[in-house]
């Protein structure tokens, strides 16, 4: 065996046998100009076009954004828009009969506020329908819920409880089970709220008008407002994301393409029921219409926990979809060639596929690797020009959170871990393609609470969620963490270029996320 192994390696490995250390790093020098350089440079080479295409997504999303503010007339103008006016003559008779589906899966902290919402819309109560659709599990919130809407009725509400026997496609099941309730087949227009849903009572008067004197018109999206986004960190990094989300890219959608992810839908082949239905919608030719300015309130998950199951089913799904319907949108002839094109690479495959990985295999995993491989050079402006100007056009979205802006950068590195890993669970469609964790609300629950502390005591404390340490423990942040600590260490050591000062800080980021820390919540008032 010794002599084999004289022949097959070089003479300086014969003098580190006795050092396993030494005999490690001879390996690596022999295969590393041979494989590793190649492999490693084409990474790079990947990486930088992503970046690219990903530079050029937000460069034109912001040119448009400009355009649309600056000279894109208000919907209300580009479409055909009259208000629906009462009427002492005619009673309710001239306003259509619209249903509120409200879907529910065990939530204690959030239902009277839902239910609450949807039964003060501003609308004749001859011609709404409310349906609380409830799939929970807990016979306690069951009954708690039934009770609400009971309570609800008997105040002249035309709403109703309805359960099913199964949880058989989840949330989209659900919608689509009480479609078929013969109470609801002469309602002409359907609005969806979930469960943390807090739409404002003139709601349905704004947006229902936009369907009534538009018939090429299938649906109308409002914007989210958030409740809770004061109340952490974690909270205030998801608003950033988010309100990025629906001031660019829903507004540039509406006004160029007539084309957005619709948040809301009843077909359950995949987990993002909503954009399911707005891409086959869109398909056959439908326009939809995006409205900045009619907010809905709703909820941001307040732990991480929660927040990491939501983003696996807001990142698989869409990439899971787009597995399934890319040949669909090919061949369809019903839609100009230039939507097709929008659809496919802008909205699907540079959002939602290219975003996500882009961002961890370059900073997390090949920018690093770099760092130890000195013969691969990355260009200077695909390491910070151009991330540094698609963060800045991320910003847009929350000018009163760009001091923050440096946290998020490092927070979004790291979910971008759990994002690039469920975009591949979606596109292969693997074990959890089709998982659905329903996000945990809290509600009013930690505002009344220290509401009622500060009362009793005169002081604010800080809420915490109260959960066991090894439920907090997050091993693949951990185990990024610490390749991203000795990445720094050796760049700081040997390196050229100080990527350990940036190393060093998102080792720091994967570190506390890897035991839990951004869970904590302090109230903002």
């Amino acid at each position: 065996m010794a002599e084999t192994t004289q022949i097959l390696l070089p003479e300086s490995f014969q003098g580190g046998r006795g050092d396993f250390t030494e005999q490690i790093w001879l390996i690596w020098e022999l295969i590393k100009a041979p494989l590793i350089v190649p492999v490693l440079r084409l990474m790079v080479y990947i990486s930088l076009a992503m970046s690219l295409m990903l530079f050029f997504e937000r460069l034109y999303m912001g040119i448009v954004i400009i355009l649309v503010k600056l000279f894109w007339k208000k919907p209300e103008k580009r479409y055909k828009y009259e208000p629906i006016q009462d009427d002492l003559e005619l009673g309710s008779s001239n306003f259509p009969h619209v249903l509120i589906q409200i879907p529910m899966f065990n939530e204690r902290e959030v239902y009277k506020i839902s239910i609450g919402a949807a039964c003060g819309l501003s609308w004749p109560a001859d011609r709404l329908v409310i349906q609380v659709l409830d799939d929970s599990t807990d016979p306690v919130i069951k009954q708690m819920v039934e009770q609400e809407c009971l309570r609800w009725a008997s105040k002249g509400i035309n709403i109703t409880y309805q359960i099913r026997e199964t949880r058989g496609g989840y949330k989209a099941g659900a919608l689509k089970e009480g479609l078929k309730r013969s109470y609801v087949k002469h309602c002409e227009y359907v609005a969806i709220f979930d469960a943390d849903f807090r739409p404002e009572p003139d709601y349905l008067r704004r947006a229902i008008p936009f369907l009534v004197n538009n018939p090429d018109i299938a649906l109308v999206q409002a914007r989210w407002r958030f409740v809770n986004a004061d109340e952490c960190l974690l909270t205030r990094m998801q608003e950033m994301s988010l309100d990025y989300h629906f001031t660019v890219e829903q507004e540039v959608g509406s006004a160029t393409h007539a084309f957005f992810g619709f948040n809301g839908g009843w077909k359950d082949r995949t987990t993002v029921e909503d954009m399911d239905l707005a891409v086959r919608a869109s398909l056959r030719g439908w326009k939809f219409v995006y409205l900045g300015d009619l907010q809905v309130k709703s909820e941001l998950p307040s732990t991480f926990k929660a927040f990491r199951f939501q983003q696996h089913r807001w990142s698989c799904g869409p990439a899971n979809l787009f597995r399934k319907m890319v040949m669909e949108i090919v061949r369809n002839k019903k839609v100009r060639f230039w939507k097709k094109v929008y659809v496919i690479y802008s909205f699907f495959f540079v959002r939602k596929i290219i975003a996500h990985m882009v961002t961890f295999f370059f900073y997390c995993v090949v920018l690093p690797l770099t760092i130890l491989v000195p013969e691969v050079y990355v260009p200077i402006w695909g390491a910070v020009y151009i991330p540094s100007i698609i963060t800045i056009l991320n910003s847009v979205g929350t000018p009163r959170s760009i001091h923050l802006l440096f946290y998020w950068i490092l927070f979004e590195n790291v979910m971008s871990l759990h994002r690039t890993k469920a975009t591949l669970i979606g596109l292969l469609e693997a074990g959890r393609a089709n998982e659905w964790v329903v996000t945990e609300k809290l509600g009013d629950a930690l505002k009344n609470k220290a509401a009622a502390d500060k009362k009793a005591g005169g002081k604010i404390p800080k809420v915490r969620l109260r959960c066991k340490f090894g439920d907090r423990i997050n091993t693949l942040e951990l185990g990024f963490a610490a390749f991203l600590f000795l990445c720094g260490c050796y760049d700081f050591v040997h390196g050229k270029n100080n990527y350990f000062i940036y190393l060093f800080l998102q080792t720091f980021s994967f570190l506390i996320t890897g035991i839990g820390y951004v869970g904590t919540i302090i109230p903002s008032s």
